[in-house]
């Protein structure tokens, strides 16, 4: 095991690993122990009482942060004619079809988000799905990234709009929900944004415990746990 730093033993004194944390409590622990020379992102972890591998179990959608990640979303948008004037209009970072397909299979990969109208999936499936579908970056419908509304679409990825999707092999969701830097208010009304969003997005086939385990942390920070029955 890599040996750990002072300043990481210094912050792991601070959080408790068994105790199940407020929400108040976690935030503040969080942004307390937040001293890294850069703005670290707060990131959420939740791990749900489902198996992934079933169809209806494999959660996927998207929910708007009230404040927002602290980060310009750089959004690739697949579109040709009239739509593709559409998406440059709104706003997109980059648009095109096969060559931009292609600039992104020899790796090219600075963007955060996808959009793709309808008619281009079938075309760049093929070719992008292996390359985006593991990095959670492929359009898809269940997410509303397959659309011709490309206006609201981009706007609401640009004002804070996320996608979750649960890990398959694990059951676990990981988005992030702002910055250190952010008020604690803040932090708090988008993890509550989040778990909302997670709770409404329950299968009716899952029997038992949904909500496993909640934990939020900061890039350079150590994990703090939540207690999930805040959110039940």
């Amino acid at each position: 095991m890599a040996k750990r730093g002072k300043r990481y033993r210094g912050i792991r004194e601070q959080v408790d690993r068994l105790q199940l944390y407020t929400v108040d409590e976690a935030v503040s622990l969080v942004k307390n122990t937040g001293g890294a020379k850069f703005d670290e992102t707060v990131d959420l972890a939740s791990r749900l009482g489902i198996d992934a591998r079933q169809a209806d179990q494999n959660i996927r959608g998207t929910v708007a942060l009230p404040h927002g990640t602290g980060k310009s979303a750089r959004v690739v948008v697949f579109a040709q004619g009239d739509l593709a004037r559409q998406a440059e209009e709104a706003g997109a970072d980059f648009v095109g079809t096969d060559d931009l397909v292609d600039k992104i299979v020899d790796g090219w990969l600075e963007f955060d988000a996808t959009i793709a109208t309808p008619d281009l999936m079938r075309s760049i499936m093929p070719k992008l799905g292996r390359v985006l579908g593991p990095r959670g970056l492929m359009p898809n419908a269940k997410a509303g990234t397959v659309t011709t509304d490309l206006s609201e679409t981009i706007q609401s990825i640009k004002a804070g709009q996320i996608e979750y999707r649960v890990e398959r092999s694990s059951g676990i969701v990981h988005v992030p929900i702002g910055k250190v830097s952010f008020e604690e208010e803040s932090l708090k009304q988008n993890l509550d944004a989040v778990m909302s969003a997670l709770v409404a997005a329950r299968p009716s086939s899952v029997k038992g415990r949904y909500i496993r385990s909640v934990a939020i942390s900061a890039t350079m920070g150590v994990s703090v746990r939540i207690d999930p029955q805040q959110f039940v």
